[in-house]
């Protein structure tokens, strides 16, 4: 984390830290530490200004989606709590820029997008599929109503699920 923090926060000196001569005094943080409650909010406030620094623009609509485009190709970017989906039309766009916010962010890449709140993403050549069979599937079940429904599936085929 250890983003800036816009307010005072103080903390008891933490355990197997404490300063023998002064036991009863405590600690002002400078930066945001994990589990810190301001700690999501300084990172997004981090990330929304490194990002609109770097060209990006938020979307009126959801201030979670940022747009960049430039020179034809288009970037998507969108933020869910800690976890970040980029998209784009271009691939060597894409690799220089999520290079570059590694750099800035120390990123863990998980790799093309599979699963996402519930959202089930598949894709082929120019097309993105999403399905929530699962989340279907789950509530069906708490229910004890899996006999009782077919669920309609298109991925190209006409393919029918029968739960």
């Amino acid at each position: 984390m250890n983003d800036n923090l816009k307010e005072n926060v103080f903390m008891h000196q933490p355990e197997g830290y404490i300063d023998s001569t002064k036991p009863g005094h405590i600690c002002k943080l400078n930066k945001a530490i994990y589990r810190l409650k301001q700690a999501p909010r300084a990172w997004y406030d981090k990330l929304k200004d490194t990002l609109l620094r770097w060209g990006f623009q938020n979307t009126k609509s959801d201030s979670s989606l940022f747009v960049l485009r430039e020179n034809g190709h288009i970037i998507l970017l969108l933020i869910y709590v800690d976890d970040i989906i980029i998209t784009g039309n271009n691939n060597k766009s894409l690799e220089t820029f999520i290079t570059r916010l590694n750099i800035a962010f120390s990123l863990k890449d998980f790799g093309l997008l599979h699963y996402f709140l519930g959202i089930e993403v598949h894709g082929d050549v120019g097309r993105m599929y999403l399905k929530q069979t699962k989340y279907i599937r789950d509530l069906l079940k708490k229910f004890n109503m899996e006999k009782s429904f077919i669920l309609p599936y298109t991925n190209g085929n006409r393919e029918t699920i029968h739960c």
